[in-house]
């Protein structure tokens, strides 16, 4: 099995002298697919497809995200983020899952997504100009000013293709809020749950999709009950 995937291998090792300059300034290393897998225009499966790898498919691995859950590869003439859980590295002469551990011992390098990133690739696709809708979130929230609140958090984790955020904070008069983000398979959903001082509480629910019909439903419901909802399509 091994033998079959070295051959395609030397054609990714050739790819190698095609980067940019600011690829180049890392670390590069050989993978390859073990199933069939979407290459996206981004760290997560809200970004559209650019391409399919087949299994067997070698890549050129240019970096990983900060949790090595997506990383940032050259398949053929096609640039885009692969899911690492269907991705094994080159290391020590034969081909291992990438951990962070490996990732560590492989020097696979820690890389960023950026408005850069898309500009460079993907001016001929017909989704670049959507680069406001594809956008990944801004960072985790900074804790609120001190002597206002009594304890904020921020978690969350990736399980797989979907990854998930939690933040709650509760104020020195009792109320509280708390907010749940889902991302998975190109649709993200959040739900935000506030109760105030005195009692009253307050939902906001809001899912994005660019599945299907492409847009976003956003709901709210007010401490008497009232709702209103609000959908806007995407084009």
């Amino acid at each position: 099995m091994l033998k079959r995937l070295m051959t395609p291998l030397a054609v990714a090792a050739a790819l190698n002298g095609m980067q940019p300059a600011a690829a180049d300034a890392a670390t590069i290393v050989n993978a390859v697919a073990t199933a069939n897998v979407n290459l996206r225009a981004g760290p997560s499966t809200a970004y559209p497809v650019v391409t399919v790898v087949p299994a067997g498919g070698s890549v050129v691995n240019h970096g990983c995200n900060a949790s090595y859950s997506w990383c940032d590869v050259t398949f053929a003439s096609y640039r885009g983020w692969m899911s690492a859980h269907y991705m094994q590295v080159f290391y020590q002469g034969s081909t291992v899952v990438l951990t962070p551990a490996v990732a560590a011992a492989a020097s696979v390098a820690v890389v960023t997504f950026s408005r850069a990133y898309w500009d460079s690739y993907y001016h001929a696709y017909p989704w670049y100009g959507r680069w406001s809708y594809y956008a990944p979130p801004p960072p985790a929230y900074a804790p609120p000013p001190p002597g206002r609140v009594t304890s904020h958090s921020v978690y969350g984790g990736c399980n797989g293709e979907s990854c998930t955020v939690n933040r709650s904070t509760t104020g020195i008069y009792g109320g509280s809020t708390a907010q749940t983000r889902t991302c998975a398979d190109g649709t993200c959903s959040s739900t935000r749950n506030t109760t105030g001082a005195y009692g009253g509480t307050a939902t906001r629910t809001r899912s994005c999709t660019n599945v299907g019909d492409p847009g976003c439903t956003t709901t709210r419901t007010g401490p008497a009950g009232g709702t209103r909802t609000r959908h806007v399509e995407r084009y």
